[in-house]
């Protein structure tokens, strides 16, 4: 399944959603690149997650036919490695897309793009004891010194400005220029959210559009990705599947977790995500189980990550049986921090998906519905109780219906089944008569009224040895 988040980011700054202040800055910085007299030769790009930093970031780069050269957090910590590849990167000339070198006079540049810089490691102890090496000191230092040398514009996009500047950080305040992006505006993100449905020929409610703008707080990938959840397999939605799905207000949404779990190492941002994430930890653990293997692909990271979850999966075990819901802070510890520290490589992956679990269980809730509603329509025909239609009825009617073409016919007109408890009566290895017994159905019922003028014609006498005859032989033979 294709991520929309990256299927619909912007190609452009003009198609930026929000924040036109924030992006005609940037822009004027960019211009001011191209003539070679900028006066800070870095921007910051400071703001909530999802607001648009690192679309408006490639979008740039797009724009002025700049190379970008994209560096993580996850990727890139500690010094030796920015100067590896955002110090020399930032220092030498460019090439284009067909390999052919384009000097700086003649407007070749590269875009140096830094992202979630505010959490790079700080630290330099070693833990013997442990086995891990915490020897990351100088990963600001290097931006600094990157961006005292740079021939190439840099961009620093940070969700907390102040941790970027804090402590060696301090001097980036006088280097760089601070761009501040904010929440768009909700009628912003529903125009956004109403053409990706275009796009994709899904009838969404309007209705629906506007809660999801609404509750996201500003988070457009929130909101695209919740877009996305609500309109998977479906091609129309209304109000009712957004309550029927439970969706609910979010500070920051499961996929900023799990980018936060599974991209860094910072045990501090990850804790703080999951506290402001209004999710149950049973669901946060089924996401993380979903996806860790799509993530982590070194079978050795792989094999940690599950340590993690299942010693987690533990104690909420523990706390639903003792009611002990102070053992909820060891379990999400356990699961989010240990997955998080069981990696030793970055990953590329960037695309979540739902827990295939509840989309199952989604189904089987929706096939239990539909069965409930025909044993409903059996009991009042029958004059029985729904158990015991439950219990000793169904599954002979359900035999019947599959292996007599003409029966099903009669039975979805006589009690007015709908195409979906057709379909369940019908099952997985009978669903190829499905629409036979709907178009036997629909034909019966337009050539019924040309036969019912006949029978007016006929006389007392035969009528009378009709009713005679008519002797019900079953109880489905009507």
């Amino acid at each position: 399944m294709v991520d929309w988040t990256e299927k619909y980011r912007p190609k452009t700054l003009d198609e930026i959603v929000g924040n036109e202040r924030a992006i005609n800055e940037l822009r004027k910085w960019a211009y001011l690149w191209k003539k070679g007299t900028p006066k800070e030769k870095a921007v910051v790009l400071s703001g909530k997650p999802g607001v648009g930093k690192t679309s408006a970031a490639l979008a740039l780069a797009n724009d002025f036919k700049w190379t970008p050269i994209e560096l993580n957090a996850s990727d890139a910590r500690n010094a030796e490695k920015i100067k590896n590849v955002a110090m020399y990167g930032a220092m030498y000339e460019t090439f284009s897309e067909h390999g052919d070198f384009v000097s700086s006079r003649y407007g070749g540049r590269k875009l140096i793009i830094l992202d979630e810089a505010d959490n790079l490691y700080e630290r330099t102890e070693k833990s013997t004891q442990f086995g891990t090496d915490f020897s990351d000191k100088g990963g600001k230092k290097a931006i600094i010194d990157t961006i005292r040398v740079t021939n190439q514009p840099i961009v620093l996009i940070v969700n907390d400005y102040y941790g970027l500047i804090r402590g060696s950080g301090e001097v980036l305040k006088q280097m760089c220029k601070l761009i501040r992006f904010y929440d768009p505006h909700p009628r912003a993100i529903y125009s956004l959210l109403k053409r990706i449905c275009l796009s994709e020929g899904i009838n969404v409610d309007s209705k629906v559009l506007q809660s999801i703008s609404d509750r996201c707080k500003g988070d457009v990938r929130s909101a695209v990705n919740d877009l996305q959840s609500i309109c998977f397999d479906r091609k129309q939605v209304t109000i009712e599947t957004l309550n029927a799905i439970g969706y609910r207000d979010r500070e920051k949404d499961i996929f900023t977790a799990l980018r936060e779990i599974f991209k860094t190492r910072n045990i501090n941002v990850i804790r703080e995500t999951i506290l402001h994430l209004d999710v149950d930890p049973k669901l946060v653990l089924l996401w993380i189980d979903e996806n860790l293997p799509r993530e982590y692909i070194d079978v050795n990271d792989l094999l940690e990550g599950y340590k993690a979850l299942s010693e987690a999966d533990v104690f909420l075990g523990r706390t639903y049986k003792t009611q002990n819901y102070d053992l909820w802070s060891y379990a999400s510890d356990i699961m989010n921090g240990g997955v998080a520290l069981a990696k030793t490589h970055s990953y590329p992956n960037d695309s979540y998906s739902f827990p295939t679990w509840l989309k199952e269980k989604k189904d089987i809730k929706s096939s239990s519905v539909t069965r409930d509603l025909i044993i409903k329509k059996l009991s009042k025909l029958c004059h029985n109780s729904d158990s015991k239609t439950r219990d000793f009825i169904l599954s002979y009617f359900i035999n019947m219906f599959r292996n007599n073409t003409s029966f099903a016919v009669k039975m979805k007109k006589k009690f007015d089944l709908s195409e979906n408890e057709v379909e369940y009566l019908l099952g997985k290895t009978h669903a190829y008569k499905l629409k036979e017994i709907i178009s036997a159905s629909e034909l019966e019922d337009i050539i019924k009224p040309i036969k019912e003028p006949v029978k007016e014609k006929t006389t007392m006498k035969i009528e009378k040895k009709d009713k005679k005859e008519k002797i019900q032989q079953s109880l489905f033979d009507f």
